[in-house]
């Protein structure tokens, strides 16, 4: 199964030598069924059509979903497409914005401030322990989706449009190093000091990375043998 991954942001220039944002994705998801091919769409390089690909996957960014950028009406309007056409979709952080934007949502830089770091997840009942990194976030949920996951910091952590678009607002394809990195790098008057050193503190705790990347590579797959079978019953 082929997945389109849809770049909308980039790996700090100091952290470049790790590998940029379509790199963890490819690395997260390795040996579960899937090859991949490459948009920039921050740069305005966008699929000609949402069937170039069997399902998409829409990175995380350091713009927020709210910007006048030139590439964000376009790409809202892929996900639109996307959505109708039954092509199965995947976000991550902006990725899980922008979706949420695009169906009737609302996204915003939140009062209550950043998440950042190791971060439990509540997905109905099952705790994950995953990398945060972000201040924007769902405040409002489009009417059709369905809230999968959440924290006491963010209500709308993880959503589910049908079988069609799965979200979360974590970062599974963030790795320790990477993390420490970002705390290093990006962090220092961007976000406070209080919360660099709280999440410095827990960069060792053991992520769940590798469940999640199973669910994201199941929903891609489920979703592909569903329309298979729909096709042989046509």
């Amino acid at each position: 199964m082929q997945i389109g991954i849809l770049q909308t942001g980039e790996s700090p220039d100091a952290l470049r030598e790790q590998g940029d944002y379509p790199d963890f994705f490819e690395t997260l998801l390795a040996g579960k069924g899937l090859t991949f091919r490459r948009w920039a769409v921050l740069r305005n390089d966008f699929p000609a059509d949402v069937q170039n690909c069997d399902g998409w996957l829409i990175t995380g960014s350091r713009f927020g979903a709210y910007e006048d950028h030139a590439w964000i009406p376009p790409l809202e309007e892929f996900i639109r497409k996307a959505y109708a056409a039954q092509v199965p979709v995947v976000g991550v952080c902006f990725g899980h914005q922008i979706i949420a934007q695009a169906m009737g949502g609302k996204v915003e830089k939140y009062k209550g401030g950043w998440s950042v770091g190791p971060t439990e997840y509540d997905f109905a009942g099952e705790k994950f322990t995953l990398n945060a990194w972000h201040q924007d976030q769902v405040t409002e949920k489009p009417e059709m989706a369905q809230v999968i996951a959440t924290t006491d910091f963010c209500a709308n952590a993880g959503l589910l449009y049908d079988d069609r678009m799965f979200t979360v607002q974590p970062h599974p394809e963030f790795r320790r190093d990477f993390m420490d990195g970002l705390i290093k790098y990006r962090g220092p008057g961007l976000v406070p000091d209080e919360i660099l050193a709280k999440a410095t503190r827990k960069l060792d705790t053991k992520l769940d990375s590798p469940t999640m990347a199973d669910r994201i590579a199941q929903f891609f797959l489920t979703h592909k043998a569903k329309l298979g079978t729909e096709k042989l019953r046509a």
